[in-house]
């Protein structure tokens, strides 16, 4: 099987918003989307800095969290990103870097909304969002085609993170076949952790059934929604509406 690997996020030419901004802001792997009422590219960037070095900080403390695929113990003393990625991967059985993403996209997006009520960070393919109205989110299972299928989200929603994983798109390490995993959850750290697993998880079109069971089992945990497909089989489940484009 050949991944999808190009560094291009052509989806991003299909938000369309009205009497929002949208920018780009990026620095080494961080490539963040934002949509907002306000230009805030340079504090963005400060903050994803800040938070960056907190990471690199804490792993050059602790090599095992860069590369650790199991989780790892908790550590109150750690920055407040870090501790949010253990938390998570200790609650979906992953490695803390599997919830990078989503961690970085919903402390990015907390950390601005004052600014902006209405705010929407992706990162990736993560997304975490604030938002006064009602929003629409594109599922693009296969980046060289259309979007047909979208997940409607009411006001009352938000905020929460919608956090995909892909074991055919990108270079993120994933252990299952399936083009795409979204999942949502109040939490970015804890949406892009489950993301991972539920992922890793999906080989053959077998699979989705007792994963949408395994997503209900993992409600307490935060997990709200998942959906997920597989060539042309999909499924879903939880506080998610699906529509068509």
């Amino acid at each position: 099987m050949n991944r999808y690997l190009s560094p291009i996020r052509n989806y991003r030419k299909h938000i369309k918003t009205k009497n929002e901004l949208c920018f780009q802001v990026i620095l080494e792997e961080t490539d963040l989307f934002i949509v907002a009422e306000k230009k805030l590219e340079l504090p963005i960037l400060e903050y994803v800095s800040y938070l960056r070095k907190q990471i690199k900080t804490y792993i050059e403390l602790h090599p095992e969290f860069l590369t650790s695929l199991i989780p790892l113990p908790l550590d109150s003393k750690a920055p407040l990103i870090v501790q949010n990625m253990l938390i998570a991967a200790q609650k979906f059985q992953v490695g803390p870097m599997a919830a990078v993403a989503g961690a970085i996209a919903e402390q990015v997006a907390t950390k601005f909304v004052a600014h902006s009520p209405n705010l929407i960070v992706e990162n990736g393919g993560d997304i975490y969002i604030y938002s006064q109205k009602s929003r629409t989110i594109g599922l693009l299972a296969h980046p060289n085609q259309n979007i047909s299928l979208g997940l409607k989200l009411d006001a009352s929603q938000f905020p929460c993170a919608l956090c995909t994983s892909s074991g055919k798109i990108g270079h993120s390490l994933n252990f299952g076949q399936g083009d795409i995993v979204v999942v949502m959850a109040k939490s970015g750290a804890d949406a892009d952790a489950a993301a991972t697993a539920l992922s890793n998880l999906l080989k053959t079109k077998k699979d989705i059934s007792p994963i949408l069971k395994k997503a209900q089992e993992l409600s307490p945990l935060g997990v709200k929604g998942l959906f997920l497909q597989l060539d042309e089989t999909i499924g879903a489940w939880g506080e998610l509406e699906l529509i068509t484009f």
